[in-house]
């Protein structure tokens, strides 16, 4: 939709296709969150969230630069619509819904003169002099000619958005090279003892720092019936994703060091877990977890467990239930105008490239800021 909004804009034809009977679904997705549109961190520090393989590593600064922050809360306001950014620095709209927005914005489209074509499901692109691309539509294949084309499809997850991850045998028969669709900013699974999920299943873990290897994510995790799921988490995805054997490690209490905890402990008896409970101010999932690695011999490695809590995970939750998609296609198969190398004329946006990124406004504006270089790429190349 963006990059049709850019597209007309500039003076092209525009037809949008969707598989879907309505457009915008997986927007509306984001919005039972409140639609996180973007984040009012510094933009040096927010190129800095998108992580991918081979990616350039000037590619998110330049993109940014071109639609940044600033400008997606402008193109809202534009809209009618007010932004405000939370404590967190996340950005939202007022009224905290996808719907409002989501009907401004094909009103403004079809105003500027985008032609929607719903229920056509891409399944084939080949070149004859100009681009030709076949859609099913209900039983029989319609065809249609571009001289160019968008494609901005998604990843792999929520599949009844739409983004479905069917493209990747269309462009496989192009030879283009993808990386496999993987789960990210998603939960991870780990065998819980029965006791803990008795215990504290579907409870919090809040101010908790949490480590895989050197990176670190602080905020919050919630404790499910199949392991962990929280921000914090996911923003460990990619490193996770790196090792062979995923193990993460939990500081229950990042505010103080080992030594303040055990003067905290002060004399006690020996159940030292127990009276750290109350002293320490544990939460019962912390308190619960933490059992599990008991007996604690002194106040001194009950507190160095408590600041480092290693917890073996076994993979993470499937691809249709994680909030975004790892993999793609390669960097290394696009020009930094998004057009892909090998077949001028096609142009890609949002999760179908190989890049990553932790949730916080981070996903919403990368699918924007693409959107928009891919269609100014595209008016670029018609005009040549």
């Amino acid at each position: 939709m963006r990059a049709a909004e850019v597209a007309v804009a500039g003076g092209a034809t525009v037809t949008l296709f969707d598989a879907k009977p309505s457009v915008g679904r997986k927007f509306l997705v984001a919005g039972r969150g409140g639609l996180n549109l973007t984040h009012a961190e510094p933009r040096e520090r927010f190129a800095t969230r998108y992580t991918g393989p081979e990616q350039p590593t000037d590619f998110w600064p330049n993109l940014l630069a071109e639609f940044d922050a600033d400008a997606l809360r402008q193109w809202a306001a534009d809209l009618g619509i007010e932004t405000f950014a939370a404590t967190s620095g996340r950005v939202y709209p007022r009224e905290l819904k996808a719907a409002p927005l989501l009907r401004r914005w094909v009103q403004r489209l079809r105003a500027a003169g985008v032609q929607f074509a719903l229920r056509h499901r891409l399944t084939n692109l080949r070149f004859d002099q100009r681009w030709q691309i076949d859609f099913q539509v209900a039983d029989e294949v319609r065809t249609f000619e571009a001289d160019a084309v968008i494609l901005a499809l998604g990843g792999g997850s929520w599949p009844e958005t739409g983004s479905d991850g069917g493209w990747v045998a269309v462009l496989e028969k192009l030879n283009i090279s993808i990386a496999p669709l993987t789960a990210a900013n998603c939960g991870w699974e780990l065998d819980w003892s029965p006791a803990v999920l008795a215990q504290v299943e579907g409870q919090p873990l809040k101010n908790i720092t949490a480590r895989v290897g050197e990176t670190t994510a602080t905020g919050e995790l919630l404790i499910t019936k199949y392991g962990l799921e929280g921000g914090a988490i996911y923003e460990l995805g990619p490193a996770l994703r790196a090792l062979a054997a995923p193990e993460i490690s939990l500081d229950f209490k990042p505010a103080h060091t080992v030594e303040q905890l055990v003067k905290k402990l002060g004399n006690c008896p020996r159940n030292f877990l127990t009276e750290a409970r109350s002293r320490w101010r544990l939460s019962d999932a912390a308190f619960a977890i933490l059992q599990t690695h008991e007996p604690f011999i002194s106040a001194e490695a009950l507190a160095t467990t408590t600041k480092n809590c290693a917890l073996k995970l076994t993979q993470p939750r499937p691809l249709a239930e994680a909030i975004s998609s790892a993999g793609g296609i390669r960097w290394n198969e696009l020009e930094a105008t998004l057009m892909v190398r090998r077949w001028p004329g096609i142009f890609v946006a949002g999760e179908m490239m190989d890049w990553d990124a932790p949730t916080g406004g981070y996903l919403m504006q990368g699918c924007f800021a693409t959107g928009t270089r891919a269609a100014k790429s595209a008016l670029q190349f018609e005009s040549v």
